[in-house]
């Protein structure tokens, strides 16, 4: 039986999702939970990889298991052995056919920066930090010169192990709300340390090192090195991935 689950996590103390040797992961977390559960070996497949410290709303794993379980019992079993800082959300029974990683249609992120003089501390694990005044109008300018089908060479990492740099960027929006400045971003699919890179550099047009037109000069070089620096992981949250209504799974996963 092919199973699909919802999973919330703060990344802070995690070298990020995927499971390695002598590092906490997210990953090892949850499959060691759910071997519990199923008295025998459980491994996950994610919709996407997320970095050290970098947080998750809602990922979405499938596993197959020949354990007969109650969705309740994988949710609450599950839940019992993780640590509070990981939590399943939801579990129910797929298609065989369903892939978390290649039934995705598309993944989103949010990005959060705490826009002020002084640095954050109740939600220092969730936002990133820029004393300098933003202009958030300016880089939503910028970022919308970015969407569509493009090569993103200039805002992949150099670990980068994905096949092409192609990808369909299809929502990147900038607004201010009070002393924060919160960047959504949507695409088919993203190369490592893309979201952040584009961060990074939609932050150099914000504070006015750069004009409005210069990320998407930078898009067209494909030159890393040109563009801005890498944000910091703590502001990143994945939203989570989106499926075709086919797979009957959550509204909140759900095209």
């Amino acid at each position: 039986m092919r199973y699909a689950l919802g999973i919330e996590f703060d990344g802070t103390d995690f070298c990020g999702w995927q499971r390695l040797h002598d590092n906490p992961s997210v990953q090892e977390a949850v499959e060691d939970a759910l071997s519990f559960v199923a008295g025998q070996r459980v491994d996950v497949v994610c919709a996407g990889r997320t970095d050290r410290g970098v947080h998750g709303r809602c990922q979405v794993v499938h596993f197959d298991s020949e354990a007969q379980r109650s969705d309740y019992s994988w949710v609450m079993g599950a839940n019992s052995r993780l640590p509070s800082s990981i939590a399943v959300r939801w579990a129910q029974p797929v298609d065989a056919q369903f892939h978390a990683r290649f039934s995705a249609r598309a993944r989103r992120y949010c990005y959060r920066i705490a826009n002020r003089r002084i640095r954050p501390a109740l939600e220092a694990r969730y936002l990133s930090w820029e004393r300098r005044p933003l202009d958030a109008e300016a880089m939503h300018e910028a970022a919308q010169r970015l969407l569509g089908m493009h090569d993103f060479s200039a805002f992949r990492s150099s670990q980068c192990q994905a096949n092409h740099p192609r990808r369909e960027l299809q929502h990147l929006s900038v607004e201010r709300i009070g002393e924060e400045v919160r960047v959504e971003v949507q695409a088919n699919a993203f190369l490592h340390h893309m979201v952040r890179n584009l961060v990074g550099s939609l932050l150099l047009v914000g504070c006015g090192e750069r004009p409005v037109h210069w990320p998407r000069e930078v898009l067209d070089g494909c030159d890393r090195t040109v563009a801005g620096p890498t944000a910091p992981p703590q502001g990143l949250l994945f939203v989570g991935p989106l499926y075709p209504a086919e797979w009957q799974l959550p509204d909140e996963v759900t095209l």
